[in-house]
């Protein structure tokens, strides 16, 4: 399969030490123990994740993936499809809502042209072009297992570059007009779960648009599923480029030992795709938020997680993802600033 295999069987399970180690630090904390609730778990993940009860303050980056998809052209977004391309130019500009929320997170952003109709890549965006976009999955696969292979690697190629440029907590995103209509497909391959409940509104489609889309989400997977296919065979019938970017940063991340903090609904199907090819990868995941697509609820249930956030947030991109980075860095300040009951002469009443 390419650089990806060799991703996948180098995740480790998270150290089980550094997670107790990380517990006892927080219990012996001037407060009732667990009083800061999820920020203590979110210390106790990056422990063990990091393999360490002495974890640094994560310096984030964002690997943030754009491509076009064929299913676009069946009518399922209220956006035409230029407009992924407009937004690449945007990135590189710095005028997005990721540039901004990046500038506030501090985080490393690097954008990745997986597969966009551009002529030629923006200016500052790394090109890991697979295909001028992928095909209509209503009228086949969206994409050859070659072609699969090259964009999970261009995952993979992703994390290197942030490691390059000293991140050590990595969120992942998305752009691509069309992707939550693969996203939606991904999650009735996944959980079983019925078209009509997976599919939303997306960019902000009107009703009958919404009932186009759930009726192609629909067809599609009666046709792709109806095999059983492999998780790797789902992803080529159904995704997208820069979904299966996503997923193959997932498990690289998961690899080099990195906190992996997903994003919304296309991100988090990736994130789920990711899981069923590599199942070890799932322990190294932290959701951002609760986006308001409706198939969103389905996919966390199946990975097991509990977002950081609810914002009510459609928008992709990583902003979810990047809101949420700064709360990660004050869990890890909880962990190595707040005084012990030892260090401040304070009575811990729970002893």
């Amino acid at each position: 399969m390419g650089r990806i295999d060799d991703a996948i069987r180098a995740i480790v399970p998270p150290c089980e030490l550094a997670m107790k180690e990380t517990r006892e630090m927080l219990d012996a904390k001037t407060k009732p123990r667990g009083s800061l609730g999820r920020l203590e778990e979110l210390a106790i993940r990056i422990a063990g994740v990091r393999g360490t009860a002495s974890i640094e303050l994560p310096r984030p980056g964002l690997a943030l993936f754009a491509a076009d998809h064929g299913i676009a052209l069946e009518g399922v977004s209220a956006y035409p499809q230029q407009v992924t391309v407009e937004m690449l130019r945007n990135f590189a500009r710095g005028g997005a809502a990721a540039n901004v929320l990046a500038r506030h997170a501090g985080a490393e952003l690097l954008v990745v042209d997986v597969g966009s109709r551009c002529d030629s890549p923006a200016p500052g965006v790394l090109d890991r072009r697979v295909a001028p976009g992928t095909r209509s999955f209503l009228h086949g696969p969206a994409m050859t297992s070659d072609e699969l292979t090259r964009a999970l690697d261009a995952g993979v190629d992703a994390v290197e570059e942030l490691i390059r440029r000293g991140c050590d907590a990595i969120a992942v995103g998305e752009m691509g007009i069309g992707n939550t209509t693969a996203a939606s497909a991904f999650a009735v391959a996944f959980t079983g779960v019925d078209s009509e409940v997976a599919t939303g509104r997306g960019t902000g489609i009107d009703d009958e648009t919404l009932r186009r889309k759930a009726r192609v989400v629909k067809d599609a997977c009666d046709v792709h599923l109806r095999d059983l296919p492999s998780a790797f065979d789902v992803l080529a019938r159904l995704g997208g480029f820069e979904l299966a970017a996503i997923a193959g940063a997932v498990i690289a991340g998961a690899a080099r030992r990195l906190p992996v903090v997903i994003d919304g609904f296309p991100a988090t199907a990736s994130a789920l795709a990711a899981v069923r090819l590599a199942p070890a990868a799932g322990a190294y995941l932290i959701a951002a938020h609760r986006s308001v697509e409706p198939g969103h609820g389905a996919l966390l249930d199946a990975l097991g997680l509990v977002p950081v956030l609810d914002l009510g947030l459609r928008l992709g991109e990583g902003t979810g993802a990047l809101l949420a980075m700064p709360i990660l860095a004050a869990a890890v300040r909880i962990l190595r600033e707040m005084a012990s009951f030892q260090e401040a002469g304070v009575t811990d009443a729970g002893r």
